[in-house]
């Protein structure tokens, strides 16, 4: 009995092997290729997986059924003492002329207005309206032509792997449009989670957006343009997670890429080198 008869890793003499020029060629390429999907695999084990699902659920409990509102807004034919901004919902809610947490800021020498304001609303359907309902006194003729720069809910994120909606008003320019037109924006808004590796959350909401463009007349006579958000929520939310690969699974890959590339190249050359050796005793005649 000897522990020698365990080894399964049985040693070839040296003086039964044979090298040859094109084992070499082979090795070399074969280590190349090793090395060339050694680095690949390295790469997306240190890359960063986000990975995303959808289920029903609403991810925030702890908002107190709030939802927190970016508006950048500017229209440039509008003088600021006139914007303002009325805010309703299902719930009951009807404030007119909202200034918390808001700013207007002149353009255009004081003929026209941006608003820039940072408010809540619930988690219902309801609607936000840029108007001159608040004014003191009514324009005769007021001009709603607008640029949106920011319309966004929730937390902002900044993750370049993440491509969603989450301000798809952005940009939207309606300086040509008829300047007694009301505007209606209907948003669905999407619940949207992103948690990092470490297991923290943010929440965040995306929307999608249809919009028309009318003038509008009641019994009394035209009825005074606004700029209206109308929403609603999507009982779906969509959740984005970041991952890593485990350990254990980028040393099995290694372990297969190593093992399967010298395999290969093991079978490769020992039919180059079966063929060589046969055309060998061909051209010496010794193959009958």
């Amino acid at each position: 009995f000897s522990s020698f008869r365990f080894d399964i890793y049985r040693k070839v003499p040296k003086d039964l092997t044979q090298p040859t020029y094109t084992g070499a060629i082979i090795s070399v390429c074969c280590c190349l290729f090793i090395l060339f999907l050694f680095l690949s695999e390295l790469t997306g084990f240190i890359a960063t997986e986000i990975v995303n699902e959808l289920y029903v659920d609403d991810p925030d409990k702890d908002s107190g059924g709030k939802i927190e509102v970016n508006l950048n807004i500017s229209l440039p034919n509008l003088h600021c003492e006139l914007v303002g901004l009325d805010i309703q919902d299902e719930m009951g809610r009807h404030e007119v002329g909202h200034i918390d947490n808001s700013m207007k800021i002149p353009l255009n020498n004081g003929d026209g207005c941006r608003f820039e304001g940072h408010f809540s609303i619930n988690k219902v359907p309801g609607n936000f309206h840029v108007s001159t309902h608040s004014a003191t006194a009514q324009p005769q003729n007021p001009d709603m032509t607008h640029v949106i720069h920011k319309l966004s809910f929730g937390d902002k994120l900044q993750v370049h792997n993440v491509h969603g909606a989450f301000n798809a008003l952005e940009g939207a320019d309606k300086l040509s449009s008829n300047p007694l037109a009301s505007h209606d924006y209907i948003l669905k808004i999407v619940p949207t989670v992103y948690e990092d590796k470490s297991g923290k959350q943010r929440y965040s909401y995306q929307y999608t957006v249809a919009n028309k463009e009318y003038v509008a007349y009641s019994h009394t006579g035209r009825i005074i343009p606004a700029i209206w958000f109308r929403y609603d929520l999507s009982p779906i939310t969509v959740k984005y997670t970041e991952r890593r690969q485990p350990l254990y699974r980028f040393i099995t890959s290694i372990c297969a890429i190593i093992g399967g590339t010298f395999t290969v190249a093991g079978i490769l050359d020992s039919c180059i080198f079966t063929a060589s050796e046969a055309w060998k005793k061909i051209q010496l005649g010794k193959m009958q």
